[in-house]
C-alpha cells in the first residue's frame, strides 16, 4: 500500500469516531433537555430510553448509507 493510501485510511477512522462521538453527545444532550429533570413514570423513562436507542440506530444508519 502506498503511503497516500494508508494516510487516507487513518484520516476516515479518525473522523468515523469523532462523528460517532459527536452525535453520541448530541443525542445525550438533547435526552436531558437542559437542567432538572422533570419527573416521569418509569414507562415514560423506558420509552424515553427507547426512543434514545433508535435515535442512535437511525443515526449509524444513516452514516453506513453515506459510506
Amino acid at each position: 500500500m502506498g503511503l497516500n493510501r494508508i494516510i487516507h485510511m487513518l484520516t476516515r477512522m479518525v473522523s468515523r469516531r469523532a462523528m460517532n462521538w459527536g452525535i453520541n453527545k448530541g443525542i445525550d444532550r438533547i435526552a436531558k433537555s437542559g437542567g432538572k429533570p422533570a419527573p416521569v413514570s418509569a414507562k415514560q423513562a423506558r420509552d424515553m430510553r427507547t426512543a434514545v436507542k433508535r435515535a442512535r440506530q437511525a443515526a449509524r444508519l444513516t452514516r453506513r448509507i453515506g459510506r
